[in-house]
């Protein structure tokens, strides 16, 4: 028996069956889905070419890495120095300490001595200044020195006073007296022009100063306790003497000289003992780094020297001698011989090497940089890969000096 619903109009069934495939084979059937475009695909390589050429420029670099030239020059030359000015100036610096030890006492004795010391008197008159004997000299504190002979300072200026060194006295025995480095002041000039155009400084200690009852300490034992103590004072005078060198500037071997000055001994916090003190003093002269450098290249025949800039990788090898010893203070000139090998380099100045390849093809910034005599070797690098040439602009070219 047969129901409506199986019967299924011919006309229908044609069109709800698939179509057959030519000779006989399954109909063609829909994978019920549509193509797309990738555009995913697409958008993430275009996303990855911009950030790709985006690095090139950001990372882009026109630079130019120097090392610089060094020679090793054999020295034995003879030089003269001026004071802070001239092609080769020099400084003075000094550097002063005080050590002390504790000993056994051995008794006491009565005294009444005054302090003494050397004092540097200065005079910014283009006019020399008599001082009289028994001229004061008078600490900020109000302690008074006394010269014990007249003296004459020589004339000069503001700015490179005349000077004289002369021994002072204390106006009173006692210890008190005894004093370090100090500046004074000439009382009798008050209220005149030359309370300010004369004056004077001491770069040690006023000594000897003593009143009533010293401790007295064996003349062996003291001996041996002041030996001990200038040859602990020697490497700090040393390490002190270093840590004055201004910037820019070296103190060769030979260049110092210490001396040391015997205190007064005193009373030790410990019964029964005594302090002696001993004063260690070192002044050096100091010559800037570039200039001596310079004139010890000059010096030096053969080395092809045309006035380069340069400076000294050490000064370990050289070593100075003055027949006449370190200059005075109100020297101008000081003259020195030097001996031994000077390690130099020259001084690459980063704003000459930028102007000098700006614009110029890594080719010709090669060729360029073979005629600075400061330069050894140097590393061009340009980039993206693309880029051949120098900016135009010598700001737009960063130049590194590395350490030879």
């Amino acid at each position: 028996m047969r129901t409506l619903n199986d019967i299924i109009p011919p006309s229908r069934r044609k069109e709800s069956e698939p179509p057959m495939r030519p000779g006989g084979r399954e109909p063609l059937r829909s994978s019920g889905r549509s193509s797309r475009f990738p555009y995913v695909t697409l958008t993430a390589i275009v996303a990855v070419i911009l950030v790709s050429v985006a690095a090139l420029f950001y990372f882009s670099a026109a630079k130019v890495e120097i090392t610089p030239n060094t020679v090793s020059a054999a020295v034995q030359s003879s030089f003269t120095a001026t004071e802070s000015s001239g092609t080769l100036p020099y400084e003075i610096i000094t550097a002063q300490k005080i050590a002390s030890q504790s000993v056994k006492g051995s008794g006491t004795k009565t005294v009444n001595s005054s302090a003494s010391g050397t004092i540097t008197i200065y005079n910014t008159q283009t006019k020399s200044q008599p001082l009289v004997t028994n001229t004061r000299f008078a600490t900020t504190a109000g302690l008074v020195f006394r010269i014990h002979s007249p003296v004459t300072v020589p004339g000069g200026s503001t700015a490179k006073p005349g000077s004289i060194n002369v021994k002072v006295y204390a106006d009173q025995p006692g210890a008190s007296y005894n004093i370090g480095a100090t500046s004074f002041t000439i009382p009798g000039f008050a209220g005149t022009p030359q309370a300010k155009q004369v004056y004077a400084r001491s770069t040690s200690a006023m000594t000897g100063g003593a009143s009533g009852s010293v401790p007295v300490v064996d003349a062996a034992l003291e001996a041996k306790a002041r030996t001990a103590l200038r040859t602990a004072l020697a490497p700090d005078l040393a390490a002190s003497i270093q840590a004055q060198v201004p910037e820019g500037y070296v103190l060769l071997n030979g260049a110092a000289t210490t001396t040391y000055q015997e205190l007064a001994s005193a009373p030790s916090s410990t019964s029964g003992q005594v302090e002696v003190k001993e004063q260690g003093t070192i002044t050096a002269v100091v010559f800037p780094n570039a200039a001596l450098a310079k004139a010890v290249a000059a010096s030096v025949a053969g080395l092809g020297y045309q006035g380069e800039a340069l400076s000294f990788v050490s000064v370990g090898n050289l070593l100075l001698a003055s027949p006449g010893g370190l200059p005075a203070p109100s020297a101008t000139s000081f003259s020195f011989t030097l001996a031994g090998t000077a390690p130099l380099v020259y001084t690459v100045d980063p704003t000459r090497i930028a102007a000098a390849i700006s614009g110029k093809t890594r080719s010709a910034a090669e060729v360029a940089l073979t005629n600075y005599p400061e330069v050894k070797r140097a590393v061009i690098i340009l980039r993206p890969f693309w880029r051949q040439t120098f900016p135009q602009d010598p700001a737009s070219v960063s130049v590194t000096v590395k350490n030879p």
